[in-house]
């Protein structure tokens, strides 16, 4: 039998990055109810409804990459590790997250 070991960190870094997915996605749906819009063009078709297809696809699609990148989190590919780019979306969504709750706390939310 064949097991592969990760480090540790890259769980605590997965598990981080899809919580503040999470956040986002509850975050835009809010946004999104007190009139702003979804900038990517890719997921804003999928704003229509209830939202919630727009949350599974936006979660799946964070899920499916994350364990991608974690799998080849050891590879090197130009003088760095892939495991580096988990570390830019985890800033990335922080970044993201911070901005989505100036939004939220500048709107009136009647």
């Amino acid at each position: 039998m064949v097991t592969d070991w990760f480090h540790p960190q890259w769980l605590g870094v997965a598990i981080l990055i899809l919580l503040l997915c999470c956040f986002d996605a509850v975050l835009t749906l809010t946004l999104i109810a007190h009139g702003a819009f979804e900038v990517n063009p890719v997921m804003a078709p999928l704003l229509d409804g209830t939202g919630q297809g727009f949350a599974l696809i936006k979660v799946g699609l964070t899920a499916v990459g994350i364990v991608f990148l974690t799998i080849l989190a050891r590879l090197r590919v130009f003088g760095r590790s892939v495991g580096y780019i988990l570390y830019l979306i985890l800033a990335g969504y922080v970044v993201l997250v911070a901005y989505e709750l100036f939004l939220l706390r500048n709107i009136p939310l009647d």
